[in-house]
């Protein structure tokens, strides 16, 4: 059984795993995410200079923690794309150089597959066929996934403008919350009525696309929700807000599990560690008969892990690796697991 290294630099996050046979051996994780606090948003450059800090200091631990030398390690995966393309360059330069180095197999692969792959390691192989929600501060997806390795990934919808999490951040901003946004609106929500104030849901109407997302609008909402009250409820204002997302997408994933006729929601990515996203999610998954899979909260967000669990799903499938010319993809859809 082969050892894989996923590693993991698309955003702000230097993200290293050991993934073997579907077991998760272990990983580690540095953030740049206090140095980007007052620019209230990730800085490209920042981020990749503290890739480049960090990403041997990750690895070095990532492998202390699995109990493990490089020389275990078997295969490498990395995430290609999408991403910051200055982050995505110190990932792929240093999995190409570990690759070079202990003359093992490189696999380059797409950031929402890893996502998806992620709770492999948490529930086992995925079903035949899912749906999977992939929702982020960059993503908002609906997916038809068959096969993460060997069948094309078919988008059912995404987003038209802001990403959920984006959505968020901008949210948390106008109340004056910090970043990051989304756990920064969970926390306070718990504290307000989430029936105070009746934010629109986007793309509801009988005359819109029934698995379409937006939440541009649903910020300005929300912003001129706020300049019109004196007296401002900030708990019951994010409650209100945190609901309207969570409402908008788990009716449509559902709406996707019964247009397509599949029992299985797989609900992935930095927003699946909102609270209400995962309760009002189980509540209609229960209701409807669905079988409902969320990763670990430590597995939602990015993370080495994910990008080895899909590169050792690669390995055990027998694919070809990438060459070492891969390059990155800054702006790649999903369509296939793995980018050579």
């Amino acid at each position: 059984m082969t050892v894989v290294m996923g590693i993991e630099t698309s955003c702000d996050e230097t993200g290293v795993g050991l993934v073997r046979d579907g077991v998760l051996l272990g990983q580690a994780l540095a953030s740049s995410m206090e140095e980007h606090v007052r620019f209230g948003g990730v800085v490209p450059e920042i981020a990749a200079r503290a890739h480049v800090h960090a990403i041997v200091p990750t690895i070095r631990a990532a492998l202390d923690d699995a109990h493990l030398e490089l020389s275990d390690v078997g295969a490498i995966a990395v995430t290609t794309g999408p991403g910051l393309a200055t982050a995505l360059h110190v990932g792929v330069a240093a999995a190409k150089a570990l690759a070079i180095a202990a003359g093992i197999p490189l696999y380059g692969v797409h950031h929402l597959a890893g996502h998806a792959a992620a709770d492999t390691l948490d529930h086992g192989p995925l079903p035949e066929r899912s749906i999977g929600l992939i929702v982020s501060g960059g993503h908002t997806s609906l997916l038809h996934v068959r096969d993460l390795t060997r069948t094309p990934i078919e988008h059912l919808s995404d987003t038209l403008d802001d990403a959920a999490g984006e959505a968020f951040d901008k949210v948390a901003r106008i109340l004056g919350l910090p970043y990051p946004g989304g756990p920064a609106i969970d926390r306070i929500a718990k504290e307000g009525d989430r029936t105070a104030i009746r934010f629109p849901r986007p793309l509801s109407g009988s005359g819109d696309p029934a698995l379409g997302f937006s939440f541009s609008g649903l910020k300005t909402a929300v912003a001129r929700y706020v300049e019109k009250t004196p007296d401002l409820d900030v708990a019951d204002t994010a409650a209100s807000f945190q609901e309207a997302v969570a409402d908008v997408l788990t009716s449509k994933a559902l709406r996707a599990c019964r247009d397509q006729r599949v029992e299985t929601l797989v609900v992935v990515g930095g927003v699946a560690a909102n609270s209400r996203v995962r309760g009002l999610a189980q509540e209609r998954c229960d209701a409807a008969g669905i079988e409902l899979r969320v990763p670990r909260m430590s597995l939602c967000t990015d993370n080495g892990a994910m990008i080895a669990a899909i590169g050792d799903l690669l390995v055990r499938d027998g694919a070809k690796a990438s060459s070492l010319d891969v390059t990155i993809h800054p702006t790649i859809e999903l369509q296939t697991a793995q980018l050579f």
